[in-house]
């Protein structure tokens, strides 16, 4: 568990965390960590070349400095390893659009946390309708690309770990429901070379699907079948897999999908669903806060337990169902569905 606060300062450190969060958030939002890549910086010039105030800017840097993710000599910054690693834009292994993301949603929804213990309503100004909101965002192809990166960001990371966590051998189709632009299917496809694949999307992904796999050079292995889930037949597969899908919908709508997806498993095969399961007694508040975040943005999400998991599993008629850790803080839940019985000579 996290330490309990033993002073009045632990206390007020956790009271103003959001300040910290900030001061992150505006440094990616300024591509500061892209601009540092290119070379060391003195003060004056970061405020040149990223538009900062000198006003604020000492302040804005030395806390950066104090996090870890900048380093300065004399009067001199440079990136930490880190922050070169995971926040230059030009590096493959960027992953700062899920924070660009919590920049514009998730920070302005916290500040109605209060709003939505009182009412259960999500507090996000433009939520009201759910549905119409995401078909603007698919409307926008620069909207859609940005929302993509930040899919990509928090499923990359994870395309190992499902790739070597299951055993495909066995199996030769899957199904990524929900799997955006292919992104974690793609990785899964090349760790496993005899599988074929595909992602069941909404239609307006299938250009920057395309796009995308052919960059992995996997145009021959890997389809995209446009639809929405909750009306549309999913193509059948061995193994259906979806992660962060869940979490987006009310208890009975999910319900619903994992009965949809149970019936495209093909006989013999398996349902792999991840997500940031809760726990009872989590030692990491981590997957807490994205439970909330989900409520504030959404109009029924939250993240869920394996128990309840385990619930709609059961319903659907899959069985044997299987856990294992999945990165930092999912959790790979893998149930089975029941091989045909062989016909008697």
């Amino acid at each position: 568990m996290t330490a309990e606060p033993s002073t009045l300062d632990d206390i007020n450190r956790i009271g103003i965390a959001f300040a910290q969060a900030k001061v992150v958030l505006s440094a990616i939002e300024l591509d500061l960590f892209s601009t540092l890549a290119a070379g060391p910086a003195t003060e004056q010039q970061l405020c040149e070349k990223i538009g900062l105030h000198p006003r604020g800017a000492r302040d804005f840097l030395t806390a950066l400095v104090c996090f870890g993710l900048l380093r300065k000599d004399g009067d001199t910054y440079t990136n930490a390893p880190a922050a070169d690693r995971f926040l230059d834009k030009a590096k493959p292994e960027y992953s700062g659009a899920f924070l660009e993301r919590a920049n514009r949603m998730m920070y302005p929804a916290w500040s109605g946390l209060t709003g939505l213990l009182r009412t259960g309503d999500p507090q996000l100004a433009g939520r009201e309708d759910q549905a119409a909101a995401f078909e603007r965002m698919m409307a926008d192809p620069g909207h859609l690309r940005n929302f993509l990166r930040m899919m990509d960001a928090v499923s990359g990371p994870l395309g190992p770990h499902l790739a070597a966590a299951f055993d495909w051998s066995e199996h030769r189709t899957v199904l990524d429901v929900g799997g955006a632009r292919g992104n974690l299917l793609a990785q899964v496809l090349m760790a496993q070379p005899h599988l074929t694949g595909g992602v069941f999307d909404l239609p307006a992904i299938a250009p920057m699907f395309d796009e995308h796999i052919a960059g992995f050079g996997l145009t021959d292995r890997a389809a995209f079948t446009g639809g929405d889930f909750f009306v549309d037949d999913l193509p059948s597969a061995d193994i259906v897999v979806t992660g962060h899908v869940l979490h987006d919908w009310t208890p009975d709508e999910r319900a619903r999908l994992v009965r949809k997806m149970a019936d495209a498993v093909r006989p013999g095969g398996a349902l792999l669903i991840y997500d940031q399961l809760l726990e009872e007694a989590p030692d990491d508040p981590w997957n807490t806060l994205i439970s909330l975040n989900m409520q504030l943005i959404t109009n029924g999400g939250s993240e869920y337990t394996l128990a309840e998991c385990t619930a709609w599993l059961a319903d659907a008629g899959l069985e044997s169902v299987q856990t294992v850790p999945l990165g930092e803080h999912d959790t790979l839940v893998i149930a089975r569905k029941p091989a045909e019985p062989k016909k008697s000579a």
